[in-house]
């Protein structure tokens, strides 16, 4: 770095018509803090069978078990978490109790984790949080609550819901598109690369920088374009008459929505790891499904049942077996996720070294809608302090808002409780 240049901002964006692009750590930056600690939470819906779920050993050298199998090249990565107790009954309480330990009543709930973290360190990067999700809400109630309450577990406030974006291109556009003039909607409405917007920026920070600053600057940029061409070839135009959301199995997705199931996902664990690597926010929420979801898998073969149809499996082999085969599909969705935060370098380590990942269903067994001993996963090493490779067994019947507490504290927050439910510290999870 020449003597006279001034360090980049750690907050500079690449900017164009219409585009303003974050960046990833660069040595231009002249920043010898540690990186920052990052909170991820991905849902998923509908429980798991437990004997294909349950380790059979305190740790996790032997094989895993066939839902946790596809993470076996994470087992250094995982700390598996045991005999933690949700709150409520069916999908409504049990969904929006996942982060915040209380769930809704009366329609009112509390605020839940993700938000607690972001009130702290939202004011240190473009977005406080990020919501993604790939099924919106849906009609009807469940024991007196609206079914739409269960497509988050993110809540701000009582008594205001967090809806994921479930549209890639919008949550690429929050992230990376500017809608503030009339040329940034034409370039929008071209389909103009943000890459090719902002190029004229890049190549002037390219000249100021290093070696080792080009190589990263290059290799981001690409990520992002392929992300660009991941959504052009995802989207579908076709939109229902009653604007109402199709039955997959039945008729096209609407418009804006990958027409494959594993590639809208996918797409937006890709978004997932471009915020985080950018800086552009340190808190994101996946729903990788609906909290009552019905969604087909017929398309993984031989699945004849709806995703919450074959949940309440009554022990049948048939539906035991597609069940079980949807749960491990999820595990592989999410491997891949953790592939991706693990090839990320930052600063001496990766993005999953820096980043705390909470996976896990708000009930245990679809079939009594089972509250009790939760699946549930820890991955990363949270900046050191997590030390996984592990099984963490707390004691039966413990609520789950004693880990809400315990990872609150952990992002520096001065809790002595959790939402009013009497959490206490989770001993020897963290160092």
């Amino acid at each position: 770095m020449p003597l006279s240049f001034r360090p980049l901002s750690r907050r500079h964006l690449l900017r164009g018509v219409g585009a303003a692009l974050a960046l990833p750590a660069l040595e231009l930056m002249g920043e010898t803090a540690p990186p920052p600690l990052r909170f991820v939470c991905l849902f998923q819906p509908n429980g798991v069978f437990p004997p294909a779920w349950d380790l059979q050993a305190p740790t996790l050298d032997a094989e895993l078990p066939p839902i946790l199998r596809p993470l076996t090249p994470h087992r250094e990565a995982l700390t598996v978490l045991k005999n933690l107790d949700n709150t409520g009954f069916g999908h409504v309480a049990l969904t929006t109790a996942f982060l915040t330990g209380v769930g809704v009543k009366d329609r009112r709930n509390a605020i839940s984790l993700d938000q607690w973290i972001a009130q702290r360190t939202g004011e240190q990067t473009l977005l406080p949080s990020l919501e993604l999700g790939t099924e919106p809400p849906r009609p009807g109630g469940d024991g007196g609550q609206p079914i739409a309450y269960a497509n988050t577990i993110a809540w701000n406030s009582p008594s205001t819901r967090l809806s994921p974006e479930i549209i890639p291109q919008a949550a690429f556009d929050r992230l990376f598109r500017t809608r503030i003039d009339p040329a940034a909607r034409r370039a929008a409405e071209q389909r103009l690369s943000v890459i090719d917007l902002v190029l004229d920026d890049a190549k002037t920070l390219r000249r100021q920088a290093g070696l080792a600053d080009q190589a990263r600057l290059d290799e981001y940029l690409e990520s992002v374009r392929s992300v660009e061409r991941q959504l052009e070839r995802s989207l579908t135009a076709a939109v229902p008459e009653n604007g109402a959301m199709p039955r997959a199995d039945l008729v096209r997705p609407l418009a804006g929505m990958p027409q494959d199931r594993q590639a809208h996902l996918r797409l937006m664990m890709d978004l997932l790891v471009l915020a985080l690597q950018t800086d552009s926010t340190r808190v994101v929420t996946l729903m990788t499904a609906h909290g009552f979801s019905r969604q087909s898998f017929a398309f993984l073969g031989g699945i004849t049942s709806d995703h919450h149809g074959m949940s309440h499996h009554r022990n049948q082999p048939g539906l035991v077996s597609e069940y079980t085969r949807v749960c491990t599909w999820f595990m592989e969705q999410f491997a891949y996720l953790l592939e991706r935060l693990k090839t990320t370098p930052e600063a001496g380590g990766t993005l999953l070294d820096h980043s705390l990942v909470l996976y896990g269903c708000g009930m245990k067994d679809g079939n009594g809608h089972v509250p009790r001993d939760l699946p549930l996963l820890l991955a990363g090493k949270a900046c050191g302090a997590l030390r996984p490779g592990k099984l963490y067994t707390a004691p039966p019947g413990t609520p789950l808002s004693h880990l809400h507490l315990t990872i609150a504290q952990q992002f520096g927050l001065e809790m002595t409780d959790f939402n009013g439910t009497g959490a206490e510290r989770l001993g020897g999870l963290f160092a």
